[in-house]
């Protein structure tokens, strides 16, 4: 005996837009030589976009029987929020903004360093000193990797100013 999974928050709405979007592929790809030939060049698109749209039809209709979410002390927003956004993707997206941010002030060495150590610990690392070690080991590869394999030369930051030593060039 199966039992369905409950729907998911949001998982009617995606389906119904996959469904939109596979019938507006399909059309876009019978537009290409209008089905002349079964060698014409629209053809394999047109039988993906095909099978994208039976397939999302599917899901739709699984979805439409399946029962909503039984979380009763939140709402279907908060639900949809909680599932699409949670905390450990906020933290992430924000170091990585951070760090495209602070790269041209404090130069690749130093942001790249402190974004390691930061991701490790929003990632759910707990070992401070492994992380401090690892982050240094693997900053080392990538930037010997990048200034002798590639020659490339890695942002030095404003912070140096006009100063850049001898081992960064």
């Amino acid at each position: 005996m199966s039992t369905n999974p409950p729907r998911l928050p949001g998982e009617l709405s995606f389906m119904a837009l996959v469904v939109a979007f596979s019938a507006f592929m399909l059309w876009s790809s019978f537009r290409i030589s209008k089905f002349d030939s079964i060698s014409s060049p629209g053809v394999f698109p047109m039988f993906c976009a095909g099978l994208m749209l039976v397939t999302g039809l599917m899901s739709l209709r699984q979805a439409w029987k399946a029962s909503p979410s039984a979380d009763t002390d939140q709402t279907v927003f908060q639900q949809f929020v909680i599932q699409l956004a949670p905390l450990k993707l906020i933290l992430f997206v924000a170091l990585i903004v951070g760090y495209m941010l602070a790269l041209e002030v404090t130069g690749f060495l130093v942001s790249s360093y402190a974004f390691l150590l930061m991701s490790m610990q929003v990632l759910g690392s707990k070992k401070i000193v492994v992380n401090l070690w690892v982050s240094a080991l693997v900053l080392f590869c990538i930037f010997i990797v990048f200034q002798t394999a590639f020659s490339v030369v890695l942002p030095a930051g404003s912070l140096l100013g006009p100063y850049t030593p001898e081992w960064l060039k």
